[in-house]
């Protein structure tokens, strides 16, 4: 780093300081009974001396414990896609916390909440979890209970969430435990077969292997900046996977920006499972666990001839009346035509803006969208993992900038970005 860049820096850390005392405050008496002094040990991974405290959050702008006011463009990675707080899902939630909050029976919208999903996003059956971790593990318990195979088949540079089976790997060819897990209890790679995302040769050859369950893909990867797919090759990942009988599980967690129906539904994408959460209750913790018919009928094959007992899949409180007036109300109001076309255009706006700043200056810069979810970063487009996860180490986690565009913050962009 060049005197130059410190100095700049400094100042920067310095102006920070003396603008957030509140922050620096709670972030002093946090660190007394919270590893690295925040809730989720994560939320320490940012650049400034310490982290913002949040007091509110609505639309698309954060207010902290200081009065300090910003555009948020992260919206809880993708969590809050619609904006915080959207005033359908918000009043819903509202009106239901006065009624009951927990009963473990199932709620009244159950049925109609049952009928729009499958309108939506065009599975017939669903199941409620807390998380898209849950959602994917129970899918992946599902595809060895149905198939009786033990393996599953990831992408290099995945991310599932915090479900075991996924955290693994590709190194020298081989799948291996993944750097930094914490605690596992056994070495995963024996559970999971890695290959490069849009390699097809590496995927036909995995799955004639005859041992693999499922492949859990995401149509885009998405956390190890974002590798888009060859022309062509979701097709050809969905037809293999129908051909060696194994069970394609989509997990659109961060992808159902593309569309009201997801990048699913926007791109005639089928498969065996349907994988959403974070947004889909429109920022309420829930996600939703979609399937066919077929997998519907071996599934209560499964179920009635198996002993009682605990399945390993599903929470006590996932199914609470909350989050089915969210879910109610996100699908009615935010999962609509006029919402994603506002952030589409939006997010074109800046895509189109980005690569005019990048050609004016002869930039070798690239941008990468998956609907209103917009990525730049230095250098080419990565075409897999691997090439994503070289381009990280050579110019740092920070190398790739993204941007997400809810709804709310269409309006900022109409009224403020200009080229």
């Amino acid at each position: 780093m060049t005197p130059a860049l410190s100095r700049l820096l400094e100042s920067e850390r310095a102006a920070f300081v003396a603008k957030r005392p509140r922050s620096r405050e709670l972030a002093g008496r946090s660190r007394a009974h919270w590893l690295s002094g925040v809730p989720m040990h994560w939320m320490a991974d940012w650049g400034t001396p310490y982290p913002l405290f949040v007091a509110r959050a609505e639309g698309v702008t954060l207010t902290d414990v200081d009065s300090e006011s910003y555009t948020d463009f992260c919206l809880g990675d993708t969590g809050s896609m619609f904006g915080h707080s959207p005033p359908a899902v918000a009043s819903a939630i509202a009106l239901q916390a006065s009624r009951g909050l927990t009963c473990m029976l199932p709620d009244e919208r159950v049925a109609a909440v049952g009928e729009q999903l499958a309108q939506r996003f065009g599975m017939p059956f669903w199941q409620v979890m807390q998380t898209a971790t849950d959602a994917n593990r129970a899918a992946l318990r599902w595809a060895r209970a149905l198939t009786r195979r033990s393996k599953i088949l990831v992408f290099q540079g995945c991310y599932h969430g915090t479900v075991d089976e996924t955290m693994v790997r590709l190194r020298d060819g081989q799948a291996v435990l993944r750097e930094g897990a914490i605690g596992p209890a056994l070495d995963y790679a024996q559970a999971a077969v890695a290959v490069e995302f849009n390699d097809v040769s590496a995927l036909e050859r995995a799955l004639q292997a005859g041992d693999i369950a499922a492949v859990i893909a995401e149509p885009v990867m998405t956390n190890i900046g974002m590798v888009l797919p060859a022309p062509g090759y979701l097709a050809t990942l969905q037809s293999l996977c129908r051909r060696h009988g194994v069970l394609l599980i989509i997990d659109e967690t961060h992808t159902l920006s593309s569309g009201p129906g997801g990048y699913a539904g926007t791109h005639r994408l089928s498969g065996d499972f349907w994988v959403c959460g974070k947004a889909i209750a429109g920022g309420l913790p829930c996600a939703v666990l979609g399937f066919t018919a077929d997998v519907e009928a071996r599934m209560r094959h499964v179920l009635a001839s198996r002993t009682g007992g605990h399945s390993g899949m599903g929470t006590t409180l996932a199914a609470n009346p909350l989050v089915f007036a969210a879910l109610e109300a996100a699908l009615v109001h935010l999962h609509t035509e006029p919402t994603h076309r506002a952030m589409q255009e939006a997010a074109t706006r800046l895509e189109r803006g980005l690569l005019k700043i990048f050609a004016d200056r002869d930039l070798d810069w690239h941008v990468s969208r998956v609907g209103a979810r917009i990525e730049f970063g230095f250098g080419p487009a990565p075409g897999n993992g691997s090439e994503a996860e070289a381009a990280m180490r050579r110019c740092g986690p920070s190398s790739n900038t993204r941007y997400i565009f809810g709804c709310s913050t269409a309006d900022f962009w109409s009224r403020r970005f200009t080229t």
